[in-house]
């Protein structure tokens, strides 16, 4: 049922602009994105440092394996257009914002969802297989992160109170001045890729699935801090209980000790 919808959203919007009809298929999954437990949280601002520290792990493996499958393919017809990677290239930001994190050997303490594996495969499949896919994914990762990821840059900052903008490097695009107008230069960009209609359709289905795998992700990764933020509150409760019993147990030694003290000057 909700396949037909889909394409029948297709058919109905064959002569209008490419971004026009990404943006009117992926509408009920991009509302669904925004209501993941994970993005809920960011738009209450109540933003862990843990969850941060998560997403930007997969972050790195999402965007290493688009923009790998996006350098290889920047003579494709269907990429060139869209291949803007001075202005728009996400990974050395992520890395930096990583390594302030968790330092230098950062690269060997990332952990990621089966999710974030899922999609990094996805990317590099289609990168071999169905370079114009990549479009799709291109579309719904950069104008996401240069809309509503600005918003989720300053959340970001605020409930973690990051000071001088360290550790939050991804949300910054030094080589975009307009985010607006360099939007508008993107999707004109889009619209003039020539496709076929057999092509169109898949990479409007492609659309859809890229905002699933992020859903996906974005659900793992909630799971991954709930479990991660239990198993820590758990270790400062252990330790909390074993500095409470070696306080009390110094307490009655050292009572033992005064009270032995006391008895000897009292019957000396």
């Amino acid at each position: 049922m909700e396949t037909d919808k889909k394409m029948q959203t297709q058919v109905e919007l064959t002569d209008s602009d490419l971004s026009e009809q990404i943006k009117a298929v992926t509408k009920d999954s991009h509302v669904r994105a925004e209501n993941t437990e994970l993005m809920l949280a960011y738009q209450r601002g109540n933003v862990s440092l843990t969850q941060y520290k998560l997403l930007l792990c997969s972050l790195y493996e999402i965007y290493q394996a688009l923009e790998e499958a996006l350098d290889n393919n920047s003579n494709h017809p269907s990429v060139a257009p869209i291949y803007f990677p001075l202005e728009l290239a996400r990974l050395e930001s992520v890395e930096r914002d990583l390594e302030h994190f968790y330092g230098q050997d950062w690269r060997e303490k990332i952990v990621v969802p089966a999710a974030t594996k899922i999609y990094a495969h996805r990317l590099r499949q289609i990168g071999k297989d169905n370079p114009e896919y990549l479009v799709a994914h291109a579309y719904t990762r950069y104008l996401g992160d240069l809309s509503g990821g600005q918003v989720l840059g300053r959340i970001t900052q605020k409930s973690l109170g990051l000071k001088g903008g360290e550790g939050l490097s991804f949300f910054s695009f030094p080589g975009v001045s307009s985010p607006n107008l360099f939007k508008q230069l993107y999707r004109s960009r889009m619209n003039s890729i020539e496709l076929e209609e057999e092509e169109r359709k898949g990479m409007l289905e492609e659309a859809v699935r890229a905002f699933e795998l992020n859903i996906q992700v974005f659900d793992d990764l909630q799971k991954m801090v709930s479990v991660t933020e239990r198993e820590s509150e758990l270790m400062h409760t252990t330790t909390r209980n074993r500095c409470t019993r070696h306080t009390s147990t110094h307490s009655k030694l050292a009572d033992g000790k005064l009270r032995a003290h006391t008895d000897t000057h009292t019957h000396a």
